[in-house]
């Protein structure tokens, strides 16, 4: 695999050359047999966040101030300096309910 020695994306075969979208090519050697592409290259994609869709979210036993339910998804955040504790940030996993807890 090689990349663009002009903005840095991966080069990719075409007519016996290598090929970047910003325009860069370079030849390919006649014996050369050990570039090929096996599925179609498509277009920038978004990142997709599936945690929440399907529950991939840490749980903790965790009472909310809302509703009195024992379980709460959660997560560490880093809100203040390196040297202090991070933020946990809880959600009621029955309300939804958020609220947040420093150490």
């Amino acid at each position: 695999m090689e990349f663009c020695p002009e903005c840095g994306a991966m080069l990719l075969p075409n007519d016996n050359k290598l090929k970047c979208a910003c325009g860069y090519t370079k030849d390919l050697a006649s014996d050369n047999n050990e570039y090929s592409v096996h599925q179609e290259v498509k277009g920038k994609q978004g990142v997709v966040d599936m945690g929440e869709a399907i529950d991939l979210r840490s749980k903790i036993t965790e009472i909310c101030p809302e509703c009195g339910h024992n379980e709460a998804y959660y997560e560490l955040k880093q809100t203040r300096s390196a040297d202090e504790a991070p933020t946990r940030f809880f959600e009621c996993a029955s309300c939804g309910h958020k609220w947040r807890d420093y150490d």
